[in-house]
């Protein structure tokens, strides 16, 4: 399936790049590199992509929702921002060259967005097991990609 949600025309703010949200960024993934638990009552992963512009790897940590036969969900909302976040167009250029680390582990994956009836189901789970992801999609008009990252 294609990587194919536009960007929408109203949404939150976008997170900026600022020195607090590096930091937290930094702590967040220092903490879900070393665990498979929780943080603030979320699962969280490192996503590593590859950038679409530079070629360099990016990492971002994430929350993850568990996905059939063991994969794992992850969510491109930016917080219900009116654009998709930078590493979703990561993963659209590069599917196929993306890693996860968490619990101390680093797993190569293949992403794959979901679509149609698919991704109505995934939503439903994620919204009901994490309710303010459903507040995201209540703030913009864009469809939030909702992307399944399979082991590789």
């Amino acid at each position: 399936m294609s990587f194919d949600t536009r960007n929408g025309t109203r949404g939150a703010r976008q997170p900026t790049a600022n020195p607090f949200l590096k930091l937290g960024n930094k702590l967040m993934m220092r903490r879900a590199r070393k665990s498979n638990g929780t943080t603030a009552g979320m699962r969280l992963l490192v996503l590593t992509t590859i950038g679409k512009k530079s070629g360099e790897p990016r990492s971002s940590p994430l929350a993850w929702f568990p996905g059939d036969d063991g994969t794992w969900l992850v969510v491109a909302s930016a917080g219900g921002a009116a654009k998709n976040p930078a590493w979703y167009y990561n993963l659209s250029a590069h599917p196929d060259r993306v890693t996860i680390e968490l619990g101390g582990e680093t797993i190569p994956v293949v992403a794959e967005q979901l679509h149609g009836e698919e991704r109505a189901r995934a939503w439903a789970a994620i919204v009901d097991s994490a309710a303010n992801f459903g507040s995201y999609e209540e703030k913009t008009d864009r469809e939030i990609p909702v992307i399944r990252l399979t082991r590789a």
